[in-house]
């Protein structure tokens, strides 16, 4: 049976990213000089993968990251797989918000959603959308292999819901402009939902 490569990877450096700052859906920064830089770098070492389609994050960092990493495509957007949406702790630093009360239960897994922001639960189910939605078009349009341009975040939440190796989210932590391989066999995948990492980029 035919299985489908997908290379799941995580956008470039931004200025938040250094300033280690919250920034989900609701902020879209682009990528900085650093970032741009990193990723040249990256591509000049021909480590990337040849995929018949791109597919990305609807946000400006992922976008240019796809555009530098592969260039000649026009990414198909999927809009399920923006970044988290951190509610009233978007933009600011762990430091900043050590003091604030809802800051410290949702760290503490007490709470499931910063203020005004998203579930952890909602963010996997939109995720596994995403997902979805990709693995269909390729079945569809006998796509072999691609790349998708994402966040870090998302990766580590759709990899801890549905791949095995089973790991927790913290364990698949990935550095800008890298990622993890999966492979998508669709018996498994339709009837489980899940999926393989075999490799990181």
């Amino acid at each position: 049976m035919k299985t489908f490569k997908i290379h799941l990877i995580r956008h470039g450096l931004t200025d938040a990213n250094l300033q280690g700052r919250y920034i989900g859906c609701r902020t879209d920064l682009p990528l900085n000089p650093e970032g741009v830089k990193e990723l040249k770098a990256l591509k000049e070492t021909g480590e990337y993968p040849m995929v018949g389609a791109v597919y990305s994050s609807p946000l400006l960092r992922a976008k240019q990251s796809a555009a530098i990493l592969f260039p000649g495509f026009e990414p198909k957007i999927i809009e399920e797989f923006t970044e988290y949406d951190f509610g009233e702790f978007e933009g600011k630093t762990a430091s900043e918000l050590e003091l604030d009360q809802n800051y410290v239960k949702w760290t503490s897994g007490k709470i499931d959603a910063p203020p005004s922001g998203e579930k952890s639960t909602d963010f996997v189910k939109r995720l596994a959308l995403g997902l979805n939605g990709i693995v269909r078009d390729m079945m569809q349009n006998d796509i072999g292999e691609a790349a998708v341009i994402m966040h870090g975040g998302a990766i580590m939440m759709l990899l801890a819901a549905c791949a095995v190796p089973r790991k927790r989210s913290v364990e698949w932590t990935s550095d800008p402009g890298r990622g993890y391989s999966i492979l998508v066999t669709p018996s498994l995948y339709h009837s489980s939902g899940i999926v393989e990492v075999y490799d990181y980029l």
